[in-house]
């Protein structure tokens, strides 16, 4: 692959480095010395890192043409315990500061801002507040926000604030239980809840025992309640100061500007130069250890084959260089990276477990990790998976990958490097967090940008020394001679759910009869004051303090997506003009509908087949790797939705995405064609390795997920495409999987075929559609081997089935071992005569930064909560996340619709909503995103007149608006269900509150 460096396609790409060099001379008048700069040419970016001679803070300037700005302040955290004190902090410094004095500035930014990222994350040994924007307003005044906050936050005065975010004793009644509540104590509950994180917790402590690696910088909810205010505002003072800090600028913004914002805050410091961030190595072991931990299961059934095995390497005793970080990202893919990999491979066809858990490299520590292991085991078979392990190390060190896996994987990491594509998270940010990995740690910050040199010194080396001479030391350095190795056995436990939480309840109990009647009414009032705070919105008059856009700042017309639609050979083609860099990103499409529906459940599986069995010619190995060398990749999977405002008029398809170089088009139609015409389905024992997997995913996915399942499950019972949805996603599926699992080797023949038939079903010149992103020369050269692709499908002429069903409309529980709750509750308004109109999305946007998130998430702990109208199908939902509430969530809801008609909004307010959902309708995307938006719209009848009409609409909304959406709502106060994903206490907690209000569904053997 080459970089399009210097041609004609690069040159929109190029910096002003008139504004570069005027910095300079700004830079020394606002206190900035230069300490370095290059350009990033692997990045069209010109980079200058500068340091703060006041303060020595450091600062990374990027400048290039891309929009969307990006700006990002991150602190060096080293956790002291496990009590969460990183992770608190950085919810409760966007809580108010000096200059914004509101209650939560972070939520009014969501309210009304034009950003494409704004959050703050946490890390082992750092925390980071990243923001972006393609309006530079806009950009701006998120970087003031964010800066004031974390230089001069409330909460270090505010008990409150510290009391909401972590954590607090709850009491709303004197003769009630005492309970723990905190955005970040639920948060963490719902991690400790998921097995796969879990296994992680217990690695990594066992990894770094004399660093702070061992402790959890999120916080363990058994340690979270040990951590004192005292203690929190110490922490500030010591972490969050400009000498501790690293910035980071990206963009096509005035580098000029940037630095003087910067000095605003920075002159108000001076230098501290207490060392707040040395870098902590952990010593190697002499030996490897061994631990074993127990962990929750739910749900009925046999728990034999619940185990789960994590083995995981420190690599080195100090950081590596960028040479050798190359190696190991190539080593991972080539172990792990795809199906074809070598380990992955060899342990998911060994048929001792369901699914590969680990990460394999992580990066994110100073000592570079490599961690794999497998869930699904029987105890017998653990012991094996690890044997299994160090065996294919040893044989891969011997024999060496073969050529054709390398090709694949350098041209697949190579690929990934060169698109840069980041998807919606910025790009700016992702070169970011890519570069901040070496720079926390006083490394050189520019380092981890340039993969130019690297890149091609590996490939020397490989081509003149061979795969082995390059991969074989590094497997026997880094694993078969490397005793640093801890392996962390987890074991299923039924019953420990219920000691945990016995324990605490009993906990509890102690501490509220330890206590005087004094003190526990004094807790009381103060829960109440602190609900009270929490439910009190800020005046119209301290939230004018916020900067904020007007509506002249922002689009009057919706993003334009350029589409032409042409026929080829009978086949609709939709093409999008878009700089793409070179490359070619293609959709297939395929018309679903003629498939009977007995064959429904298998289409995943069937996606999975075609990508995953081998053809007369070649094994799913050497198609994989092709398609690694030749491509940027290809998948397949279903589509199903609603057709725009018709509840019955569904769509479904199968989609096949691939993308390429240009000069590679032809490859990637001829591989496409190949698998989905040559692939057979022949191999019963690596479907039943599909089925196994998907089935262990899919019960992760419960734990981890549960929003989105029980959203899935309450749309099957409202809808058709809400049931297909289901069937092929959902509980239904998972089901589906589980009784499938025993029937392969029995029905293997039938399954084959069924495989098929589906093909038959589906793989037809008629109503097939393609979609095609990238630049007008590359479309047009691309159109020789499109029609030959075409002349290449079968043409058949299916009967359309119909698919009209949907699941029994009742309330329901699906009850699983966690310490959180997942509650969904939704309705068809469109039934009640309702009439889409856009202002539906700026009545959602409000009420989820108001109404929901000051009762589900301030005052109610939930780490989130939303609601939305699907304008296609009429169902409007409300939704919860890792929640320690149920039925009070469910009243909240219910009190929506008059939360809408007592309000009194004001102009700032209505405005800031309309400017949030129009942020949220027309987001910035990458080109090949909005060439797939297009292909969506399209498929569900969203046609640019509808696009613009609801456009309007929202710029339009007033007050009324919110008023007679409270009547949409009211009108199916009768309709409503109900599904949750909660525990198994907390659901019968609700049936003894609300006699029959849950039908409770249990899931077998979900760990």
């Amino acid at each position: 692959m080459e970089t399009p460096l210097g041609s004609e396609k690069a040159k929109g790409l190029a910096v002003d480095f008139r504004k570069v060099n005027d910095a300079y001379d700004v830079a020394e008048e606002l206190g900035f010395e230069k300490l370095s700069e290059k350009a990033i040419k692997e990045y069209y970016s010109h980079a200058v890192l500068y340091r703060h001679k006041k303060t020595g803070a450091e600062i990374m300037s990027l400048s290039n043409s891309d929009e969307n700005k990006a700006f990002g302040i991150v602190f060096s955290t080293p956790p002291r315990d496990s009590s969460g004190e990183p992770h608190i902090f950085e919810h409760s410094v966007l809580c108010g500061s000096r200059k914004y004095p509101v209650k939560e500035p972070f939520v009014e930014l969501l309210k009304g801002s034009f950003y494409t990222y704004l959050n703050a994350f946490t890390c082992p040994d750092r925390t980071c507040y990243p923001v972006a924007s393609t309006n530079v307003k806009d950009f701006y005044n998120l970087v003031d926000v964010y800066l004031d906050a974390v230089f001069f936050p409330k909460c270090v005065e505010d008990i409150q604030i510290f009391q909401q975010e972590g954590w607090h004793y709850e009491l709303n009644d004197p003769a009630e239980d005492i309970s723990i509540k905190g955005v970040v104590y639920s948060e963490m509950k719902g991690n400790y809840s998921q097995p796969d994180l879990l296994v992680q917790y217990v690695a990594r402590k066992a990894l770094f025992p004399d660093t702070i690696y061992s402790l959890d910088s999120g916080g363990d909810p058994k340690v979270i309640p040990q951590l004192t205010f005292e203690q929190f505002k110490e922490y500030h003072n010591k972490y969050y100061k400009p000498s501790n800090a690293k910035i980071w600028f990206y963009g096509d913004d005035d580098p000029n500007e940037r630095l003087r914002i910067l000095a605003a805050y920075l002159d108000q410091f001076e230098l501290d130069s207490t060392e707040t961030s040395k870098v902590q190595y952990q010593k190697v072991f002499k030996t490897p250890k061994r631990i074993t931990e127990k962990y929750s299961v739910g749900g009925h059934g046999d728990f034999a084959k619940k185990y789960m095995i994590y083995l995981s390497w420190l690599l080195s005793e100090e950081m590596l260089d960028v040479e050798t970080e190359l190696k190991l990202y190539v080593l991972d893919h080539l172990l792990l990276g795809t199906p074809a990999s070598s380990l992955r491979k060899i342990l998911l066809e060994s048929g001792l477990g369901d699914d590969i858990i680990g990460n394999g490299i992580e990066d994110e520590y100073p000592q570079h990790i490599f961690a794999v292991g497998m869930k699904g085991l029987s105890k017998d078979d653990v012991r094996k998976v690890e044997e299994l392990i160090v065996k294919t190390f040893k044989s891969l060190a011997e024999e060496g990958f073969k050529l054709d896996a390398v090709e694949a994987s350098m041209n697949t990491i190579e690929f990934s490097l060169r698109e840069n594509n980041s998807g919606s998270f910025p790009r700016g940010l992702s070169l970011m967090l890519r570069s901040i990995n070496k720079w926390i740690y006083g490394k050189d910050p520019f380092e981890p940008l340039l993969y130019e040199e690297p890149l091609l010194n590996l490939k020397s080396y490989i081509s003149r020394e061979g795969p082995k001479a390059v991969f074989s030391p590094l497997i026997e350095k880094f694993f078969l001679n490397n005793s640093h190795c801890v392996t962390v056995e987890m074991e299923p436990d039924p019953d420990k759910a219920s000691r945990d939480e016995a324990d605490q309840n009993e906990l509890l109990k102690k501490l509220k009869a330890s206590m005087t009647e004094e003190e526990v009414a004094e807790l009381a009032r103060a829960t109440k004051e602190l609900r009270l705070k929490q439910e009190t919105p800020d005046s119209p008059e301290a939230l004018r303090c916020i900067p904020k856009l007007s509506l002249e700042d922002i689009p009057k017309k919706p993003i334009h997506i350029p589409t032409t639609i042409e026929d080829v050979n009978g086949v609709k083609v939709l093409k999008h003009n878009l700089f793409t860099n070179n490359i070619v990103y293609l959709e297939v499409v395929f018309d679903m509908s003629p498939l009977k529906q007995e064959l429904l459940q298998l289409v995943p599986l069937f996606c999975q087949c075609l990508l995953e069995m081998g053809t007369k010619d070649m094994d799913f190995v050497q198609l994989n790797h092709l398609i690694g060398r030749k491509t940027g990749g290809i998948d397949i999977c279903p589509f199903v939705a609603s057709k725009i405002g018709k509840k019955s008029d569904l769509c479904s398809y199968i989609i096949v995405h691939g993308k390429a170089l240009s000069e590679r088009v032809e490859d990637l139609f001829n591989l496409i064609n190949c698998i989905l015409q040559e692939v057979e389905f022949k191999e019963k024992q690596r479907f039943k390795q599909f089925v196994a997997q998907s089935r262990a995913e899919m019960e992760t996915q419960i734990k981890g997920s549960g929003s989105s399942i029980a959203a899935t499950r309450i749309n099957a019972k409202l809808n058709v495409a809400g049931w297909i949805d289901e069937q092929i996603s959902g509980i239904s599926y998972l089901e589906f999987l589980q009784n499938l699992e025993k029937k392969v080797d029995d029905d293997w023949d039938k399954i084959s075929i069924s495989l098929e038939e589906i093909r038959k079903s589906l793989l037809s010149r008629n109503g097939c559609i393609i979609n095609m992103t990238s630049d007008k020369e590359n479309l047009m050269a691309a159109t020789k081997y499109l029609s030959n692709f075409v002349d290449s499908l079968p043409t058949t002429f299916a009967v359309n089935t119909s698919w009209e069903s949907v699941l029994s409309p009742g309330n329901e529980a699906i009850v699983i071992p966690t310490q959180v709750n997942y509650v969904v509750k939704a309705a068809n308004i469109y039934e009640s005569g309702y009439q889409f109109h856009g202002s539906v999305y700026v009545i959602s946007n409000y009420v989820d930064t108001t109404w929901l998130w000051d009762r589900l998430r301030t005052s109610g702990g939930a780490y989130g909560g939303e609601c939305g109208l699907n304008a296609h199908s009429g169902v409007f939902s409300y939704s919860s996340y890792r929640d320690p509430n149920l039925l009070k969530t469910l009243d909240v809801y219910d009190g929506t619709a008059n939360f809408l008609r007592e309000l009194e909004l004001d102009d700032d307010s209505l405005t800031k909503a309309i400017i949030g959902a129009i942020r949220d309708l027309e987001g910035y995307q990458l080109p090949d995103a909005k060439g797939y938006s297009s292909l969506l719209w399209y498929l569900t009848g969203v046609t640019e007149e509808y696009r613009e009409k609801r456009h309007e609409e929202v710029l339009s909304t007033i007050v009324k608006d919110f008023k007679e959406f409270a009547d949409a709502i009211e009108a199916v106060k009768d309709k409503w269900v109900v599904v949750a994903v909660a525990s198994p206490s907390d659901v019968a907690l609700a049936n003894e509150q609300r006699p029959g209000f849950f039908d409770v569904k249990k899931i077998r053997e979900v760990s």
